[in-house]
């Protein structure tokens, strides 16, 4: 069960993160806001910089519990001065939630409608394969039916008004079969695009497992990197580390601009798309781009 409830914490992290970021750009620029979710999922903390000051907000059970203004405790008696403020982060954490809980109900209808169009694609193929079978039937009954017209000719003379509206049947019955032919045609020419679909589906699948190992192991590069100058003692020391455009810091230190400088242009595309990378106790989680992958 416990780690069940880890999971959603994760889950919902990567859901407010993301909402975060979007709400980040609709609002004030100079205002970023952090989450950090506990196991128990009643326990939430907020940081925020603003106005050029570092604000951290802890609830329980949507209770305010804790307010720190750079690294400062504020006591609890003089929290009425920042009611304005507490009552604006109050809403921000409301507003990424109920975010949140969207993006997760729409990426389910996403994946169901996905199985929906992959009983869909076998229900084609299974109908493309009795057309082709009733076209061979239909050919094959051409077959009989232009014999069965030659039979009729040979039979007798007086039968010929007959044979002649037996050979304008059969003429309609070619007819046909060209046209079930060229219909078994398309059918045919669809399952091959299907199976081509598939085949570059495959390939994707592919790429997309690729750069994942790159990432994993650029990662460890990093870590040895920051290691080496000295910024970690080792790599199990390595609790949380971001990388972006716009600085870095190392378990939750800012790192100077040279130092963040060096690590951008190493590791450039961590740079342009932004690392969030967290470890606690056995679950390792990094994020890219807004996507959450746990290892």
């Amino acid at each position: 069960m416990k780690t069940s409830y880890l999971k959603n914490s994760l889950v919902l992290a990567a859901c407010l993160v993301g909402t975060m970021y979007a709400n980040a750009q609709q609002t004030k620029p100079e205002t970023l806001v952090q989450y950090t979710t506990q196991a128990d999922g009643n326990r939430e903390q907020m940081h925020t910089v603003k106005n050029g000051k570092n604000y951290q907000l802890e609830f329980v059970n949507d209770q305010l519990t804790a307010l720190t203004i750079d690294g400062v405790a504020i006591p609890k008696e003089k929290w009425g001065q920042y009611d304005a403020f507490i009552k604006e982060m109050r809403e921000q954490l409301k507003r990424d939630r109920e975010q949140a809980e969207k993006d997760r109900i729409q990426a389910a209808k996403d994946r169901e409608q996905a199985g929906k169009d992959r009983v869909q694609a076998e229900k084609d193929r299974a109908q493309a394969k009795l057309d082709r079978a009733q076209a061979d039937k239909d050919r094959e009954q051409a077959v009989r039916d232009r014999e069965q017209a030659q039979l009729n000719r040979v039979q007798a003379e007086k039968d010929r008004q007959q044979a002649v509206k037996d050979r304008q049947q059969a003429d309609l019955d070619r007819v046909q079969a060209d046209k079930d032919r060229a219909q078994a045609e398309k059918d045919r020419e669809q399952a091959e695009k299907d199976r081509e679909q598939a085949q570059k589906d495959r390939v994707q699948a592919e790429k997309d497992r690729a750069t994942a190992a790159q990432d994993r192991k650029l990662l460890e590069n990093l870590t040895e990197e920051l290691v080496s100058d000295k910024l970690i003692t080792d790599s199990k020391a390595l609790h949380e580390f971001i990388l972006n455009n716009t600085g870095m810091s190392v378990n939750g230190e800012k790192q100077p601009e040279r130092v963040a400088k060096k690590y951008q242009e190493k590791y450039s595309r961590f740079a342009k798309a932004g690392i969030t990378y967290r470890v606690s106790g056995t679950t390792r989680q990094y994020s890219t781009s807004g996507v959450l992958e746990a290892e």
